[in-house]
């Protein structure tokens, strides 16, 4: 897992063709606006969040961000856990999210 500035995580994620950028709030914190091409898996659902992060492509380089970059990070720890390598912390979170955002 890596924590990544806003700068390095958006250039980063630009720059690699095989980016997946995730979104771990609540549902209703995705509605209330969200960075967009992010996919909403709620780190809330417990196992239902294991469940997801199981479905996805391993090989893939994940983009995480949450509200303030907490949730993101555990989110990271744990996808690292179950054999995901590539994930990236956007350090601060969509609040201190300065780039194109949906609201």
């Amino acid at each position: 897992m890596a924590d990544l500035s806003q700068e390095e995580w958006e250039e980063q994620m630009k720059n690699d063709d095989n980016a997946l950028m995730l979104d771990v709030r609540t549902p209703q914190e995705f509605e209330e606006g969200y960075i967009p091409g992010a996919v909403n898996i709620d780190i809330y659902l417990g196992q239902g969040f294991l469940e997801e992060l199981g479905k996805l492509d391993k090989s893939k380089n994940y983009y995480v961000y949450c509200r303030s970059g907490a949730r993101s990070g555990q989110a990271c720890a744990i996808m690292n856990s179950i054999g995901i390598e590539n994930a990236y912390n956007l350090e601060g979170g969509f609040m201190n999210w300065e780039g194109e955002r949906t609201e």
